[in-house]
């Protein structure tokens, strides 16, 4: 893997958030539009707060979650919460937000809409992932439901997804669009994470998800 260790957080923080605004802005000049993918969590948070203020063409920018658990905006689990005070502020205001939850029961009965809202914006030009320790990525959760289908090839772009460890249904990503990136960053801390994440490029995805994308990720670690 393309491992880019860092000597404090902050320091990674802002040299990913200076990269990942370098790519989109190299994006939206070739192309005119650009699709930025994140993960939610709290790493990834001081990232989005350098990001929010990036002199780019934010109306020209669609951002997606790489994954997002089945409870409305409102609940504190929710990952659209979270970028909203952190990624979607500022001039990043302007950029398009593409859900991936919607008023329904359950995520599968909203799949087709949210793959229709989604497929626009395919392929992603840049994709920010996370990395549990359990070395899942997205919702593709190690021992998840669906796990098997969502690294097909054949795989649709977003699969409802259910897992132990994952808590409420979640809607994710899938390996398709992940390999279809054209840029992947992928964000852990400690050392904990450094090891699972070494541990997991010697294991094959449906041991240790994050496995898949590897071979294309620069992996970006901080102490």
């Amino acid at each position: 893997m393309d491992f880019h260790e860092y000597p404090d957080r902050e320091m990674m923080t802002l040299r990913l958030a200076q990269r990942i605004a370098s790519q989109l802005g190299e994006t939206l000049r070739g192309a005119g539009r650009a699709t930025l993918s994140v993960p939610g969590g709290t790493t990834p948070g001081p990232v989005f707060d350098i990001l929010s203020g990036a002199e780019l063409d934010w109306a020209n920018v669609a951002i997606v979650l790489n994954d997002e658990r089945w409870v409305p905006e409102d609940s504190p689990r929710s990952n659209t919460g979270l970028l909203r005070e952190r990624l979607l502020v500022g001039r990043a205001a302007h950029a398009k937000f593409v859900p991936l939850y919607a008023d329904y029961p359950t995520p599968e009965e909203a799949l087709e809409e949210l793959c229709a809202g989604l497929a626009p914006h395919l392929p992603l030009s840049v994709l920010l992932l996370g990395m549990g320790e359990d070395m899942h990525t997205a919702s593709l959760f190690p021992g998840a439901d669906n796990l098997s289908a969502a690294l097909r090839s054949d795989a649709p772009p977003l699969m409802a997804m259910r897992a132990k460890a994952a808590g409420e249904p979640r809607v994710t990503l899938t390996w398709p669009v992940l390999r279809d990136a054209l840029r992947v960053h992928v964000i852990i801390t400690g050392p904990a994470k450094r090891e699972a994440i070494e541990r997991a490029a010697r294991l094959s995805p449906s041991e240790a998800p994050i496995a898949a994308v590897l071979d294309q990720a620069q992996v970006h670690w901080a102490e």
